[in-house]
């Protein structure tokens, strides 16, 4: 029996070699025997001897005794790990999935299926030889890095560090989207480092930290690396195209930066298919893999160790205990130290609204920590954008905006989740990976100014967490599912025909080309009559749009039980439209000045829309925005003086904008703020959250009701708590001086807020009435 063999040639320099040889079977011992006969042919200078191990299994202790012997023997004598490789290839699939439930290696075949593979096919096999050290290598490497003395657990040590090097060569062999961490535990708990610090917490013990390093632990096996990406593949394929649609010059930009350092994937969370998108899109471009954070709620059944032994790490929702958060962030450094690439949400969970949440900063303060600690010369943010066409979770998004409690995590949730992705078509999937934020550059060298200062460390993770965040909203895409619930959101459930739809669309597409905003095709086919139709067509039957069809033309509308759902995807382009929104708003509210400069009225009010949105949006800082809104200006001629002028002059700078978008952006924020705003009018000084709420639905439906507000998006228990921060930042939570007055001040400026959109959405019904009746006039027979 024969196989392939890793030359021998570089390990002759020696007079001596010790070769650590791992087998699994008679079949493995045999091709090792072959291979070790042509080494000392090869060699016949060289003395080379053999200790077997186990291919898996811990050594027994007279092996162990063995190897301890001949370690003390001879200093200069090399250590070279050995062992079967097999190539993947063949394996009955219900053996891979047994041998993976199991927790095995499945892509070692059974002894049983091993003579057969190699009598068909001897290349399946060959020898491999990991990196060969000195005795006196190793055991220098042992003492700077443990704190152990006994021979025995050197001996423990030069066991793996030749598991280590065998894995770098089968690396080599299967591709980067096989690299895992192991040996994570018995590496880290004879660390100098770990032992230390645990030291310093009262009551801990090596045992107690042993056992938490197994809870969170990624298990290992490259059937469940192959296994996960083609199960989410089938699952998001039943109703999504399964062809992602990527930037494929950002991925080699990535490929490039990931060859250089570890990196923290961190991603826009719509969706809990996104934990299984990163895997998929990371192994069919051939990219590291990552190993993905998330909660502990998700680890139940069978799900629980499959996705552990794929690079899923489930961490406790409460870090309340000491110990466990020190080995969380011992964990977190030794990956990053070993230079493998770590991914979760920036956000922390999905975002229930569609536009992104603030960053959460707790994991990334553990990474921070690791780099200011020296484990690493760099460590890459690397931000990840990803969007879809549709959704099936909306719905349960709107049923959270009215009030409704999360449906808890288990096996029938699970069901019902891969079952609703194939009720329809949901349209295509976008993934882009735009430039890597390097902690270096926002943290400074490690051990240095910023590590010695919390206050100065958290502000820069603040801004460095923001960049991240930035960097996804400029690169998602705005598609045409977006754009349509944008405008038919805006007729507040009046039904428009396909001519109404493809004309009033144009000026908003006009302003995002402008813009050089990113937009898919599906968008960018809005420029047709025909494109419009199939991105009404897609979203027709209540999701969310509802088609009439039954006159003498087919027309469609957004019925107000379908508002909430709409909001999302038009929320998930505000993004691209909150500036122009915001002047919009700035000019309404100059031109009703009494006093005062108008222009200086206005970039008066640019900054306070600005501070009173940056709880629900991202912002370029002051000085960019400001800088953005000038540009955004500079397109109207001889804009300052216009607005200087004030009144009537800048309402026909109003006119003559196009698109008017602030109504069909920013109605329902505003409106939610006046709702919560006009409850704190006799609401007790520091009232709850959840009292908050409950007052601001009530309010908010008897509003509705009364039509004194004008969205059904604005009565929202999602809403209301990003309006919750807006007052508490106003300090109008807290009892103090004339609150009351305060809050009657605050309530009487967002209504003025209002009062201002409502004159520019008079505007824009302007334009839409003038743009009508032309088009019927250039489609008369006497035109």
């Amino acid at each position: 029996m024969t196989a392939p063999v890793d030359d021998f040639a570089s390990y002759s320099a020696t007079d001596g070699a010790l070769v650590l040889a791992s087998v699994s079977s008679p079949a493995e011992l045999e091709l090792l025997t072959d291979w070790l006969k042509d080494q000392r042919r090869e060699h016949p200078d060289s003395t080379i001897e053999i200790l077997q191990l186990p291919a898996a299994d811990e050594p027994a202790p007279g092996v162990l005794a063995q190897l301890v012997e001949e370690l003390e023997a001879d200093e200069d004598r090399l250590v070279v790990p050995v062992r079967v490789f097999w190539v993947p290839a063949g394996l009955p699939t219900r053996l891979k999935v047994a041998g993976l439930v199991a927790g095995r290696d499945t892509y070692r075949p059974a002894e049983i299926l091993q003579r057969r593979i190699l009598r068909k096919d001897p290349s399946r096999a060959r020898v491999v030889a990991g990196e060969p050290a000195k005795v006196s290598e190793l055991r220098k490497q042992w003492s700077d890095t443990t704190v152990a003395e006994n021979p025995r657990e050197f001996a423990h040590f030069v066991l793996r560090r030749a598991e280590l090097a065998i894995e770098r060569v089968e690396l080599r062999l299967l591709g980067p989207e096989y690299k895992s961490p192991r040996l994570v535990k018995p590496e880290m708990l004879a660390s100098a480092r770990f032992r230390q610090g645990l030291e310093q917490i009262p009551g801990a013990t090596v045992e107690q930290a042993g056992a938490m390093l197994d809870e969170l632990s990624t298990g290992w096996s490259r059937f469940s690396v192959d296994l996960i990406p083609a199960l989410g593949r089938a699952i998001f394929s039943r109703g999504f195209d399964p062809r992602i649609d990527y930037d494929h010059a950002e991925i080699e930009s990535m490929r490039h930066a990931l060859e250089q350092h570890p990196a923290v994937l961190l991603f826009s969370h719509r969706s809990y298919l996104d934990g299984v998108i990163v895997p998929v899109a990371m192994q069919e471009n051939r990219l590291p893999p990552v190993y993905t954070f998330a909660g502990i709620n998700l680890s139940f059944g069978l799900m629980g160790p499959t996705l552990r032994r794929s690079g899923v790490i489930f961490i406790r929702r409460k870090l309340d205990d000491p110990v466990y958060k020190y080995v969380l962030r011992q964990y977190v450094g030794y990956i990053v130290e070993k230079r493998f690439n770590l991914n979760w949400s920036i956000e922390g969970t999905r975002s229930r609204t569609g536009k992104m949440l603030p960053p959460k900063l707790g994991l990334l303060a553990y990474v921070a920590d690791a780099y200011l600690d020296g484990r690493s010369d760099d460590i890459l943010l690397q931000p990840v954008s990803i969007s879809f066409d549709q959704l099936h979770e909306t719905a349960e998004y709107a049923a959270y905006a009215r009030g409704g409690e999360k449906t808890p995590e288990g096996l029938s949730w699970l069901y019902n989740f891969i079952k609703a992705q194939g009720e329809r078509n949901y349209g295509k999937i976008y993934v882009r990976f735009p430039e890597a934020v390097s902690m270096r550059e926002h943290l400074g060298e490690p051990n240095g100014e910023i590590a010695r200062d919390p206050a100065a460390k958290r502000l820069a993770m603040q801004k460095m967490a923001f960049e991240v965040a930035w960097r996804i909203l400029r690169v998602t895409p705005v598609n045409a599912t977006n754009l349509v619930s944008a405008l038919l959101l805006s007729a507040r459930g009046i039904a428009l025909t396909l001519d109404q739809l493809h004309h009033t669309l144009q000026d908003s597409l006009d302003y995002l080309e402008r813009k050089n905003t990113p937009m898919t095709t599906s968008a960018l086919r809005l420029r047709t009559a025909e494109g419009v139709r199939s991105a009404v067509d897609a979203l027709s039957g209540g999701h969310p749009v509802t088609l009439i069809d039954s006159g003498r033309e087919p027309v469609w509308r957004i019925a107000p039980e379908d508002e909430l759902e709409a909001a999302f995807y038009r929320n998930s382009l505000i993004h691209a439209m909150q500036e122009t929104s915001i002047v919009e708003l700035a000019l309404a509210h100059a031109a009703r000045a009494r006093s005062g400069d108008p222009l200086q009225v206005f970039w008066d009010q640019v900054m306070r829309l600005r501070d009173l949105l940056k709880f629900d949006f991202y912002f370029a800082d002051t000085a960019a925005f400001r800088d953005n809104i000038a540009e955004e200006m500079s397109w109207i001629e001889n804009w300052e003086e216009k607005v200087r002028a004030g009144g009537e002059e800048i309402y026909q700078l109003l006119r003559a904008k196009r698109p008017l978008l602030a109504s069909a952006m920013l109605r329902p924020f505003f409106e939610g703020y006046a709702i919560v705003a006009d409850v704190l009018r006799d609401a007790p000084p520091e009232i709850s959250e959840p009292a908050l709420t409950k007052r601001a639905l009530g309010v908010g439906r008897q509003y509705l009701a009364q039509d004194r507000v004008r969205s059904n998006e604005s009565v929202s228990a999602l809403l209301f708590a990003t309006a919750r921060q807006v007052a508490a930042d106003q300090n109008l939570l807290a009892n103090g001086p004339d609150l009351k007055a305060r809050r009657s001040a605050f309530r009487e400026e967002l209504r003025g807020i209002v009062a201002d959109m409502n004159e520019v959405d008079a505007i824009a019904r302007e334009q839409f009435n003038l743009r009508e009746i032309r088009h019927r006039d250039l489609d008369s027979p006497s035109a």
